[in-house]
């Protein structure tokens, strides 16, 4: 990998999220050796994922160059590689680009998404956990209308024109207000010969209620928000199937040709971490400083660890803010660990949580208060707006959202990289 080797210990970090840059960020270059390894040279903003698929913002309005963060730190260095196994007897890390040696390992790998076993479904949903899934989703609901408009047969026009959502958290939310914003504001202009009366966005969800985790205020809030902008929601609804034509659900099927899969995560554990420290759901166990079970040097942050607690008893939940809090709080023990003093234990700050569906509407849970409406949504925007990652792409996304804001237009519309679904997929 061409890393010097110097006279200190090194952290080898592997992904480049949220909980991998602020480990990163706070390990001290007089103190550590850090060597960060992503297979993407750029932090993904995930929050905001689906905006760049509704046409909202562009994708390097949410995504920041690892090497551009950490430009200021003497003994950090980057790496562009796919992690294949960890030798934990050697305290080696195999990648693509080669082997590299540790004395600390800090796994942050994130999730991905979790179809829950169902191939069929997997084969022709729409998934949005990345910058590149999110750029084909938007591709694929232009091209949809693109399609719609020279079809003559409506059953196909209808198709085309409809969107399943599968899962009613933060991301399924947000993203049928996005789409509900677009038939309202914006389609009607770009399309003026297709009768938008045709496009129906559903909503599904497992469980009673939207936005498992946020009050009851919050959660009917939001759907009542959904249903003001026209959004079909379902609840108590399982999706049982999809071949690319129709989503067979608990409660009759919707003829779509775009089902976008919202519905689950997964973690994603490195090859050669002994499994007996793995949950069902695919983290690790770790302790009270991230140390996952059965070792010493190797410790686990952020959607992949399970720090279970009395509060969590099955971990703390898969959000940034608890991978965030968690690699600070570890770069502080790694010091305390290095000069042989007592590590202190982790104490997760929940900070609140909040989602938007549209235009002046959202949801805020902040301890034990509870707003909506256009405060909610300001709000909404300035948290979003400040933990974005440079001060270029925040002003960036302000000047986008006001001018969103004032002209009803999302100006991202372009089908950049065209989407084709492979045949296997059809």
């Amino acid at each position: 990998m061409n890393i010097p080797v110097k006279n200190l210990p090194r952290v080898v970090i592997i992904g480049g999220g949220f909980g991998g840059m602020a480990i990163a960020r706070e390990l001290r270059d007089k103190n550590f050796q850090t060597v960060l390894l992503d297979k993407h040279n750029y932090h993904t903003f995930q929050p905001l994922l689906y905006q760049v698929a509704t046409s909202g913002l562009e994708p390097d309005s949410i995504a920041y160059p690892l090497r551009k963060i950490f430009s200021s730190k003497k003994h950090f260095h980057f790496r562009v590689a796919e992690v294949e196994k960890v030798n934990t007897d050697e305290q080696i890390v195999n990648t693509s680009i080669g082997p590299i040696h540790y004395e600390y390992l800090v796994i942050a790998t994130g999730t991905g998404t979790n179809f829950f076993g169902n191939e069929q479904i997997k084969k022709h949903a729409m998934p949005m956990k990345s910058v590149p899934e999110a750029l084909n989703l938007r591709s694929l609901i232009l091209e949809n209308f693109e399609k719609a408009l020279l079809t003559k047969d409506i059953e196909e026009r209808t198709k085309l024109m409809n969107f399943v959502i599968v899962g009613g958290g933060p991301t399924g939310t947000e993203l049928a207000g996005a789409l509900a914003e677009l038939k309202s504001h914006v389609l009607p202009n770009d399309y003026p010969d297709l009768d938008l009366r045709l496009m129906q966005i559903h909503l599904l969800e497992a469980g009673d209620s939207l936005l498992a985790g946020m009050s009851k205020y919050s959660a009917k809030k939001a759907e009542n928000y959904l249903e003001e902008l026209g959004v079909q929601v379902w609840l108590n609804t399982m999706v049982k199937d999809f071949d690319g034509n129709v989503a067979k659900t608990s409660k009759g099927e919707l003829e779509s040709n775009t089902l976008i899969w919202a519905a689950g995560v997964e973690a994603r554990p490195i090859d050669g971490i002994n499994e007996e420290s793995l949950l069902k759901n695919g983290r690790y166990k770790v302790d009270e400083v991230n140390r996952i079970e059965g070792y010493q040097n190797i410790f686990a942050l952020g959607d992949v660890a399970a720090m279970q607690t009395d509060q969590y008893p099955n971990g703390h939940p898969q959000v940034a803010q608890p991978a965030i809090q968690q690699g600070e709080h570890l770069a502080k023990n790694l010091l305390k660990i290095e000069k042989g003093k007592k590590t202190k234990p982790f104490k997760y700050k929940d900070l609140g949580s909040m989602a938007t569906v549209g235009r002046n509407r959202a949801v805020v849970d902040l301890n034990n208060l509870s707003l909506g409406g256009a405060l909610a949504w300001f709000i909404w925007m300035f948290i979003h707006l400040i933990a974005l990652v440079g001060f270029r792409n925040k002003m960036v996304t302000l000047i986008n959202w006001t001018y969103a804001y004032v002209k009803y237009d999302k100006g991202a519309r372009l089908i950049i990289r065209p989407f084709e679904k492979k045949k296997e997929h059809v």
